[in-house]
């Protein structure tokens, strides 16, 4: 058995709130397997930086790469879905596929072991299956119109089929409330929890809860142009929307594991109506995403307050000029600095590695595991990523 030892001067192994100053990992050269953990011996040279676990990226659409720097920023929703439909299909298969392939062996060689990736179409299956990073895939369906229900599913159900036969984990999810009947929400949320997981955009924006609460607002207005239908008005959250229509099509108490993807406009009552019914709720943030878009963040005090599962996801590269995850880590520690540095990347691996039920495996540096070591460059005094970290993948 031939094994390695990389150095630090911070190691977070993410199996205790404290990083280890002057550390080491040992791991097996051959599969990556972590064999120990600890502090150097006097007079080992120890390498500037952290040394962290392989990253899990929470939310993204790799599938739109080929969008990367085509959107205006500060669109607002409204705005950015407009976008979407004007140049989401600009490329053919083969192009996209290309893209696909060179940003996931970039997001590999930044770290990142495993992925929450969502997909409307299969052009990133074949990438998937072949890849060395762990995704699983959300199959994401839209459809204002109730009669569009049942060629929707049908649709998607193929496509699941398309999935399996790549090998790759896959199952229908919905998208929001604002692209989809209530029928069609109900039933692709049937069908995701049936393989127990489901991804959700939720609350993203202040036109989101609009449409939701007093159907006006920017959102309103521009589905009401399309020609489109809009989900009807409760006075109520877009959230709670969302557990009523998970309310029917299926009982609760959910122990499927459902990832809340957003989260900018939460509120208490939200957060209560939620853990109220769900049993392994994950909240997911991607606060570049949410700047590059209507310069907003979710509310993190509150969100910590309440002891949430949090989750870190860059979104995709039509609203973000990169999928870095440690660009993601400093905008989050830039706006809340009082955070610390260990749970930032508990959110960026660990608690994302839980909700893809892969943390066995990934999502802390320990004996046995395999999660990939990441080492994080220009780390300041106490261990903090800086403007200028940037993180490269050693195992």
């Amino acid at each position: 058995m031939s094994t390695k030892r990389v150095t630090a001067e911070f190691v977070y192994t993410l199996e205790s709130p404290q990083p280890i100053r002057k550390g080491y990992v040992e791991y097996e050269e051959a599969d990556g397997t972590i064999i120990s953990v600890g502090v150097c011996a006097e007079g080992e040279v120890v390498e500037p930086g952290a040394l962290v676990p392989g990253f899990v990226n929470a939310h993204c659409h790799v599938e739109l790469s080929h969008l990367h720097k085509k959107f205006r920023k500060g669109t607002g929703m409204a705005g950015f879905i407009d976008q979407i439909n004007e140049l989401r299909d600009w490329a053919g298969r083969e192009a996209k596929a290309q893209l696909v392939q060179e940003w996931m062996d970039k997001m590999w060689a930044d770290g990142v072991s495993a992925m929450a990736d969502i997909s409307n179409d299969d052009s990133s299956f074949d990438v998937k299956s072949g890849h060395k990073m762990y995704t699983r895939t959300f199959l994401e369906v839209f459809g204002s119109e109730p009669h569009m229900c049942e060629g929707v599913m049908a649709e998607v159900t193929e496509l699941g089929r398309v999935a399996d036969k790549a090998g790759i984990d896959a199952a229908p999810t919905p998208h929001s409330c604002y692209t989809m009947s209530p029928q069609l929400l109900s039933a692709s949320a049937a069908a995701g929890l049936a393989k127990g997981f489901l991804s959700y955009h939720s609350q993203e924006s202040q036109e989101e809860e609009d449409l939701l609460r007093s159907g006006s607002g920017s959102m309103y207005e521009n589905r009401k142009r399309s020609g489109m239908s809009t989900p009807p008005v409760t006075g109520e959250s877009s959230l709670k929307y969302f557990l009523d229509r998970l309310a029917d099509a299926k009982p609760a108490p959910y122990d499927e594991h459902v990832l809340l993807v957003h989260n900018v406009c939460l509120a208490q009552d939200d957060i209560d109506a939620a853990r109220k019914v769900m049993n392994n709720v994950y909240w997911a943030v991607c606060p570049l995403s949410n700047i590059f878009i209507h310069n907003a963040l979710p509310p993190i005090p509150l969100m910590r307050r309440n002891g949430l599962a949090i989750t870190l996801g860059t979104d995709s590269l039509s609203s973000n000029d990169d999928l870095d995850m440690v660009k993601e880590m400093y905008c989050l520690h830039a706006n809340f600095p009082e955070v610390p540095m260990s749970e930032i990347l508990t959110w960026a691996s660990l608690n994302g590695a839980a909700f893809l039920s892969k943390e066995d495996t990934l999502g802390s540096i320990s004996a046995g595991k395999k999660p990939g070591v990441v080492r994080i460059s220009d780390i300041d005094g106490e261990g903090f990523v800086t403007s200028a970290s940037r993180s490269v993948r050693l195992v």
